[in-house]
């Protein structure tokens, strides 16, 4: 069986198996019980009806209309499958709700008109406005899609885009902007060729007008040949950018010296040779799918110097509609804009460009398999997994929306907004926002005993950019700055201490004297002790204990064991604390937990259990929270006497008396923590009240572990830790492998550590 034909049984399988189709509709609300039906429809859903009527604004309190784009098509123009009908486009329909909800939250009814007549179409849409509160045109054939969309723009009054035109036109011009400021040109003076006078196409050129282009460079091509004023066979969408008679009438004479091609026509249309005949740095976007109007290698292999974007996600710079629409009508329905303007469609593709300018999340990274990209000319566009997109575009488009006018809606607090759509996709980071800022506000000298690294480094420019802290790195520096060099990271002004070089001699027999002191009674000999202090975990504490630095970031490269015992042995614990403790933070979409502990004490007694709570309990009010405590196990409440359950009960009572202002309760299973309905019924004297847990303290390192691991890979939940409670001075250890977010996030709470130490 061929690859194409095993792909084509795949994709029938993926669309027929277990419910046909690819979206369900499913309810938001309660309906368990009799009450909740009777809320739900008759006769409770009388009163919204009712409020509704008297005040039609309140369908966007009591319907779904505010978060619900109506995708609408009629066939005639479904992918490169042309018109292929209203029932066979609905899978692509599907498709983009899917898209739409994924990477907006936005709830999608799509629907297939069998309206071939452009009036037909609209008089149809008219009459749904009352459903929706946006609506994506789709897949609908030129040039009866401008009729179409201009029609339905001035009779109705909620957003409306259609994406093959305004998003394909968005994303290229958020690549253009990049492309052109890498080669150094500027838009009003760039000479265009464009292959195609499509939907796409026109709506691309008038977005670049608006950017500053100048129609008269432009020479645009259709089937028949040089789009210009001398025809009579063009329809009035495209007759307005026709250009005057030209000595360039062929394709092959315009690219000669153009600066920029924009091909949304026909695969292979394009010769290298033709390429090769281009202006010095140029740029080429060969947008037709699946095949291009020219290879990604083919135009490589003739110009070194080309800036080149395609439709295809497997070459640099895929012009992907994902990267906008999602994001374009999230920002316009959450300021309930009258339309989608010029104004929005610009400030998304500013917003786009900008982005790219950022330094990418690891997860893009691991998502496309790569080490480190980075702004340049295989870069210009975020990738559609960035998790940053839906608060930089949406931010963006809803504040043009207000800029312009045509909001009905006020967004007031710009940071409630965006944690509000952060959240949307779980991605409450809240709680690292607070710990972050507090970290800004004074950085401390973080030092990093893993710097030799790539992620490492990589977190350390995002250290730097943040003004989280202010990193020292141990290593070579030559390996250091090569790494830097290779990936194009600027740690330009870091102190770097090779402390293996010769000048640290010095510093090597001060550290080792220090070590034997410490250690000199617990087996270690002086050349035991010399040994030790060159490397580098123990180097970097002790840069800690002799203030030469005010935390530490570990272990990236170790095991656990190896890269916490410094710690232990220079650091040591706090006065009064006995055991030192690991916690785990869960950022999950109910909100922080507080894992404990979960990597250093193997069968705690009720004395360690009552410590490591009093630590956690500690460190979660760090984190500006109120802890909620539920001491864990297999029983409740005394519904069983097991060694487990008897330690963690002895333990609360003895947390209750002892720290009466934290909410502390045990000993529990897992789930009773959360259910509090399920708590109030049966044990309404449980001091949780109506509250769920939000620290959970685990019997022994087993349950503990095994807990936070399965939780951490079965929800796909984000973690960082693990945090080390109960040592004088921050030190961290990385899990190996940990991603540069997590090494960001232990740096931010190693310097806020500091600040309290101090």
């Amino acid at each position: 069986m061929s690859i194409s034909s095993i792909l084509k049984q795949d994709a029938l399988a993926y669309h027929s198996e277990g419910k046909p189709g690819k979206i369900e509709v499913k309810p938001t609300k309660s309906t368990a019980t009799q009450r909740d039906l009777s809320l739900a429809y008759s006769p409770g859903v009388a009163e919204p009806c009712l409020e509704i009527a008297a005040f039609p604004e309140k369908v966007y309190q009591y319907t779904a209309k505010g978060n619900l784009v109506g995708v609408i098509s009629n066939g005639t123009a479904v992918l490169g499958l042309g018109n292929i009908g209203p029932e066979a486009s609905k899978p692509v329909m599907e498709g983009k709700g899917v898209l739409f909800k994924i990477f907006a939250d936005i709830d999608v009814f799509d629907l297939e008109l069998n309206c071939m007549e452009p009036n037909d179409f609209v008089e149809t849409v008219v009459r749904l406005e009352p459903t929706f509160g946006g609506i994506n045109l789709e897949d609908i054939k030129s040039p009866e899609c401008f009729e179409i969309e201009e029609k339905l723009k001035k009779r109705l009054k909620i957003p409306i885009m259609h994406d093959d035109q305004h998003g394909t036109a968005i994303i290229s011009s958020a690549a253009l902007i990049n492309a052109l400021e890498i080669v150094g040109k500027q838009i009003d003076q760039a000479r265009f060729v464009v292959s195609g006078a499509g939907a796409a196409a026109i709506s691309c050129v008038k977005l670049y007008l608006q950017l500053g282009a100048k129609i008269e460079n432009f020479l645009i091509f259709d089937k028949d040949g040089l789009v210009s004023k001398a025809r009579t066979d063009l329809n009035p969408y495209v007759s307005p950018l026709a250009c005057d008679a030209h000595e360039k009438r062929t394709l092959a004479e315009a690219m000669n010296g153009a600066d920029v091609f924009l091909g949304l026509s026909v695969g292979n249309i394009l010769s290298p040779d033709m390429v090769a005949t281009m202006a010095k740095d140029p740029i080429v976007f060969a947008m037709a799918n699946p095949t291009p109007e020219i290879g990604y290698v083919e135009a490589k292999a003739v110009r070194e110097d080309l800036i080149m974007a395609t439709g295809r996600s497997d070459y640099p710079n895929q012009v992907n509609n994902v990267l906008g629409f999602p994001f374009i009508f999230r920002g316009a329905l959450d300021v309930r804009a009258s339309e989608i303007n010029d104004e929005m469609k610009l400030a998304a593709a500013k917003a786009l460009a900008c982005l790219a300018k950022k330094p990418v999340p690891d997860i893009v990274n691991l998502a496309y398999n790569e080490k480190s990209i980075s702004f340049g000319p295989e870069y210009i566009i975020p990738k559609p997994v960035d998790p940053r997109l839906i608060t930089t575009v949406s931010m963006a488009v809803a504040k043009a929306a207000m800029d312009s006018g045509v909001a009905t809606v006020q967004i007031k607090n710009w940071d409630e907004y965006e944690h509000q759509l952060a959240k949307r996709l779980g991605l409450d980071n809240q709680v690292m926002k607070f710990i972050l800022k507090r970290a800004k506000s004074n950085p401390k000298r973080i030092v990093f005993a893993d710097a030799q690294n790539l992620k490492v480094l990589k977190a350390v420019r995002e250290v730097l950019d943040e003004g989280i802290a202010k990193p020292i790195l141990l290593g070579n520096q030559a390996k250091i700055q090569a790494i830097c060099e290779e990936h194009h990271i600027d740690l330009q002004g870091t102190e770097i201490l090779d402390f293996k070089h010769p000048d640290s001699e010095p510093l090597l027999k001060e550290f080792a004297d220090l070590f034997y002191e410490k250690r000199k009674r617990r087996g270690y000999t002086r050349w035991e002790a010399e040994k030790q202090v060159r490397k580098s975990n123990y180097f970097a504490a002790m840069m800690l204990e002799t203030q030469r630095a005010d935390g530490v970031i570990s272990g990236l490269t170790k095991n656990y064991p190896e890269a916490i015992r410094p710690a232990l042995q220079i650091i040591g614990k706090k006065p009064g604390v006995k055991k030192v403790a690991g916690m785990y933070l869960l950022l999950s979409k109910k909100g922080p937990l507080f894992f404990s502990d979960t990597t250093i004490n193997f069968q705690p007694d009720v004395e360690d259990i009552v410590e490591i709570t009093r630590l956690t309990g500690e460190a979660v009010e760090r984190f500006n929270l109120q802890p909620r405590i539920a001491l864990l196990s297999y029983s409740n409440f005394g519904s069983a006497d097991g060694d487990d359950a008897i330690k963690m009960r002895e333990a609360t009572h003895i947390l209750q008396k002892k720290y009466p202002k934290w909410l502390i309760e045990g000993e529990m299973q897992a789930h009773l923590a959360f259910d509090k309905e399920l708590r109030q019924q049966n044990y309404p004297f449980a001091t949780l009240g109506n509250e769920t847990a939000n620290t959970l303290i685990f019997p022994n390192l087993s349950a503990a572990n095994i807990a936070y691991n399965l939780l951490k890979e079965a929800a796909e939940i984000e973690y960082i830790g693990p945090i080390l409670l109960g040592l004088r001075k921050p030190v961290h250890v990385l899990q190996l492998g940990a991603s540069v977010r997590e090494i960001v996030n232990m740096v931010a709470i190693a310097v806020v550590e500091a600040q309290t130490t101090e």
